[in-house]
């Protein structure tokens, strides 16, 4: 295996450890933000395992890719220095970067699916009200012709004859 070959490898395992870095980061912020009553915060440490797991089998596609899965000594000390480096020197501009897109992309489109679900819960809500509307007085008058019917009962059997 020649040297450009190892470099190579090296580097792509030192960026498998910043990416490790940047997602592991990217999920303890989303279970810091989740309410301590969610599936999420409740199942983290499951979740967690499932997203090693992930990373983990990331960083043996990309061995396959650059080294036919070739696995050298120097693979872990390379991802775990990646893993260094982000929280060094990217943690910060990472940080920045998911802040500007969580306040310019995902709140609008957030927003965007609320607006739309109260909508069609509004919608819902007036077909439901003009419906009533519509029925209350047939509900009414079931209800006050029953009770009236009862009682003509009631008295046409207590009635002595």
């Amino acid at each position: 295996m020649s040297l450009s070959v190892q470099f190579f490898s090296l580097l792509a395992m030192i960026g498998t450890g910043i990416a490790a870095g940047v997602i592991m980061d990217l999920f303890g912020t989303i279970v810091a933000a989740c309410d301590k009553r969610s599936i999420i915060r409740r199942r983290a440490f499951w979740f967690e395992l499932l997203v090693w797991i992930f990373l983990g089998i990331g960083a043996f596609w990309i061995l396959m890719i650059v080294r036919d899965g070739a696995w050298r000594m120097y693979d872990p000390v390379a991802q775990v220095c990646g893993m260094l480096l982000y929280v060094a020197i990217f943690h910060y501009p990472f940080r920045l970067i998911g802040r500007v897109l969580l306040i310019v992309v995902i709140r609008p489109i957030w927003y965007v699916i609320r607006l739309v679900l109260l909508l069609i819960q509004r919608i819902i809500q007036v077909f439901r009200h003009i419906l009533l509307l519509i029925l209350s007085p047939i509900v009414l008058l079931l209800k006050n012709g029953r009770k009236f019917l009862q009682n003509k009962y009631r008295l046409l059997y207590n009635k002595r004859q």
